[in-house]
């Protein structure tokens, strides 16, 4: 059975530059590299106000999302960076949106 695509393409029109890391980490303590890529996204941004004692400050974040498996080496997206811009974002979470029948739907990267 061939499931919809939810994240059609043509709605994917930013340009993005993902770095993936892979669990644990190498003998120097640095990340493990595991994907390196420049794509298209459907990009989301937000804002918000943050408060604490006495500062105020506002913290950017957005969502990114792909078609289909960005990284179908990794299991699971837990950390990396995105360049969006000149502004370089942290990865906060990733999301493989699957299928009934396991395949990947589309893929979503949560930066702030």
């Amino acid at each position: 059975m061939k499931y919809p695509q939810l994240v059609p393409s043509w709605t994917c029109r930013t340009p993005i530059h993902v770095e993936l890391n892979r669990e644990g980490v190498s003998e120097d303590g640095e990340p493990l590299l595991c994907l390196t890529a420049d794509l298209m996204c459907n990009w989301q941004d937000s804002a918000k106000i943050v408060r604490t004692g006495e500062k105020q400050y506002t913290q950017l974040s957005g969502v990114a999302v792909f078609p289909g498996d960005i990284a179908p080496d990794l299991a699971v997206i837990s950390s990396g960076i995105v360049v969006i811009g000149e502004e370089t974002r942290q990865i906060l979470q990733g999301t493989k949106a699957r299928n009934p029948d396991g395949s990947v739907n589309y893929t979503k990267l949560e930066v702030v």
